[in-house]
């Protein structure tokens, strides 16, 4: 028998003082009771109920058994009540990973107004651009960038993740201002550190449906783009960034998008989550806002999450 179930029909004999009233109250047959009470006794080893054709009454030890029983079911329903609630009402804490540049340009925001709309929602935010599992780091969610391979996580593809050219004025005004990708072959451009020890790398730009490549080159290469942000911004050459955390700068005039007529690299996004569970409220809210916030359907396309993998960044 379930020991819970065999407290609840314990305490409820005793309150209303006969198996028969139990038994009623609780829809089970007198006998049933009887075996409920019968199975804690043999467990325990003692009489918990003193029992006589006309009445029943406490023994010492029922009574302290009694009490004890029922914190045991008040903290077993308040647990039962507060699982109900969190999948009713967002509450606790949600552990999201994500990459340095766009975690902190893009979803630190967000994360910020989603936190002033759910005020029992507290995020752990981890940021970092290594390879990970998310089970492996103890994550509920995480938004990566990159391609997906097959796995068990379920996968909700976002909207890419674009990247655009910039170059401050002074570097404009000094350097000249580019027409067409093969222009920026002459001019000093910022490149990430995954570059060959050579300092170029190919840049890929988009026009009228047509792709065209150019091997650019600087003299200054960095593995955090932050820091290629503030050399474009003193105006040591032209970056490729993400959309994302250059719109800012874009807007107030310390950068000048360079080639605005072509479209710059764009990279998959994706939202991940352990499959096999049930979401809870919590998690489901989050899910719903990034998909509102970040998704495809902003640009009128719609993708249903898929159950895959992840090897991305």
């Amino acid at each position: 028998m379930d020991r819970l179930t065999s407290m609840a029909v314990f305490v409820k004999a005793a309150d209303l003082g006969s198996f028969a009233k139990a038994a009623a109250a609780l829809r089970l047959s007198p006998q049933m009771v009887a075996k409920h009470v019968l199975f804690l006794e043999d467990r325990l080893g003692t009489t918990l109920l003193n029992r006589t054709t006309r009445r029943q009454s406490l023994t010492d030890i029922g009574r302290a058994y009694y009490d004890r029983c029922k914190l045991v079911l008040a903290e077993a329903e308040s647990a039962e009540a507060l699982a109900r609630d969190l999948r009713v009402a967002p509450r606790g804490t949600l552990r999201i990973g994500a990459g340095v540049t766009f975690g902190a340009y893009g979803l630190a925001p967000f994360v910020t107004r989603f936190l002033n709309r759910y005020p029992d929602v507290e995020i752990d935010l981890v940021l970092n651009d290594r390879f990970s599992d998310p089970l492996d780091d103890g994550l509920d969610l995480m938004i990566r960038i990159g391609e997906i391979v097959e796995s068990s996580l379920i996968v909700q593809p976002l909207a890419p993740y674009r990247l655009i050219a910039c170059a401050s004025p002074a570097y404009m005004a000094a350097r000249g201002i580019p027409a067409i990708p093969a222009d920026l072959s002459g001019h000093e451009c910022l490149g990430f550190a995954s570059w060959s020890r050579s300092f170029t790398c190919e840049w890929q730009f988009t026009k009228d449906g047509r792709s065209e490549i150019v091997n650019v080159s600087g003299r200054l290469r960095g593995n955090d783009w932050k820091a290629l942000l503030h050399a474009a911004l003193a105006g040591q050459g032209i970056t490729l960034g993400p959309e994302i955390a250059l719109q800012e700068e874009l807007a107030v005039g310390r950068l000048i998008r360079v080639l605005p007529d072509y479209g710059g690299p764009a990279k998959p996004m994706h939202l991940l989550y352990p499959a096999g569970r049930r979401p809870t409220a919590t998690i489901r809210a989050f899910i719903d806002a990034v998909i509102d916030e970040f998704g495809e359907v902003r640009a009128g396309i719609k993708q249903p999450p898929v159950e895959s993998g992840y090897h991305g960044g």
